[in-house]
């Protein structure tokens, strides 16, 4: 049977793996010039970095998995980075149960009650919170001191307007799955889907990059026909990986019932900034940025987490945000975002000058934040859609999760098995 397969990224890629395994013939499309999607990288040295920060948990069994199927095991690394936050002027780590006892701006009764509350978060499943309100549970059980000064910001900065509408179990999976020791494959992530295209090609399938697919539609002969701008061709079957608003847009065909479904629903674009500087800014890897009045939501300071002689002596950090795709930041030439980002480091570092700074870049990508609302859940597609062999998988079905290499990973594999059983 032959295969069409809407985007690169890591589910797309891991898709089209498990197919040409099982003997299946696959094209893969990706608009971008390079595999990877969302986890997608630039080279700066004989590295690479992702456009957009990622690392993994050690609860992220499928990625880890897949790196040591890939040949990759050897560069995996788990250090254990620290996560600060940045309040009332002053910096304070903020990654463990010890540091949560010990939180300065919080009295210890407050401190006791938030470690109850992620304790119980940690150890509850997802399944009784659903219906539930993150902003409204976390002020109850936590308290306001602890809603105010550590999540109000993280959720005002991540969700911005919407804050107050996001569900408890997007929350718990926040919670649920991070561990203290984070993973990253030295060199980049772009190293696994590299060679997943490698694998892929070597058995037989196609992956086309920098190919836009404008059209997808049912033939005659009930083919599904895919149009690109270099050509059109035909499968017995497709799957897109993309959102299932970008689906609808791209398949005419699909019914006004499905579309009043699954065409529904907001996500923000994501944001980051790049600097290269020719010291380190501080000593922490993450820092979330929860006073008022920044133009990020997060810090992170990559060559704090890996080894800074990996980017030729680049110290690299990240300044991230998620914002409405029709935000104003996504219009900004790069020297005008680093124009308005760099006075506010001085905040985080009073030492820090702006001829620090040796190279920086921008990138932007959209609907990556899904905005996870108590009724998302009653809007998540099947894999099958009413248009016989064409199929949705994308990062909209992983919830209470919203993202991540590992679910692309999983949901891949569980797609293929169901496609492929019998």
């Amino acid at each position: 049977m032959e295969y069409g397969i809407l985007g690169g990224g890591a589910l797309g890629l891991v898709a089209a793996l498990r197919l040409a395994e099982r003997g299946e013939r696959v094209t893969v499309y990706e608009r971008e010039p390079i595999a990877g999607g969302l986890a997608a990288g630039f080279q700066i040295g004989d590295a690479w970095l992702e456009k957009f920060y990622h690392h993994i948990f050690r609860t992220d069994q499928g990625i880890v998995r897949l790196i040591g199927e890939l040949g990759l095991a050897d560069r995996l690394r788990w250090p254990r980075p620290r996560t600060v936050t940045f309040w009332g002027g002053q910096i304070y780590q903020l990654d463990s149960p010890l540091t949560v006892l010990q939180f300065p701006p919080l009295t210890i009764p407050q401190r006791l009650r938030m470690a109850a509350a992620l304790a119980f978060l940690k150890v509850s499943p997802a399944a009784p919170l659903e219906g539930m309100l993150a902003t409204a549970w976390l002020r109850r059980w936590m308290g306001e001191a602890p809603y105010r000064i550590v999540w109000e910001p993280l959720l005002r900065g991540k969700f911005g307007a919407t804050r107050d509408e996001i569900a408890l179990p997007w929350f718990w999976a926040r919670v649920h799955d991070r561990t203290t020791e984070l993973g990253y494959l030295r060199g980049g992530f772009q190293a696994v889907y590299n060679r997943l295209v490698e694998r892929i090609e070597s058995l037989g399938g196609m992956v086309q990059l920098g190919v836009a697919v404008n059209d997808v539609h049912t033939t005659a002969d009930g083919k599904l026909s895919v149009v690109t701008e270099a050509g059109e061709r035909s499968f017995d079957r497709v799957i897109s990986t993309l959102p299932p608003r970008l689906l609808c847009r791209l398949v005419p065909e699909l019914p006004a019932d499905y579309r009043a479904q699954y065409d529904w629903g907001r996500a923000y674009g994501a944001h980051c900034l790049i600097l290269a500087l020719d010291r380190p800014l501080t000593d922490s890897y993450w820092m979330n940025v929860n006073d008022p009045g920044f133009p990020f939501l997060a810090l992170v300071e990559h060559t704090n987490y890996m080894p800074v002689g990996d980017y030729g002596g680049r110290h690299l950090l990240y300044l991230g945000n998620y914002r409405p795709m029709d935000d104003p930041l996504f219009k900004q030439s790069k020297d005008a975002v680093v124009a308005e980002f760099l006075p506010h480091l001085a905040r985080l570092n009073p030492a820090f000058s702006p001829d620090w700074v040796t190279e920086s870049w921008a990138f932007s990508a959209p609907f990556a934040q899904p905005i996870v609302t108590t009724d998302y859940k009653e809007h998540i597609p099947p894999f099958d859609t009413p248009i016989p062999g064409l199929y949705e998988a994308s990062m909209f079905q992983v919830y209470p999760h919203d993202r991540g290499q590992n679910y692309s990973v999983l949901l891949a594999e569980e797609l293929v098995a169901k496609l492929t059983q019998g």
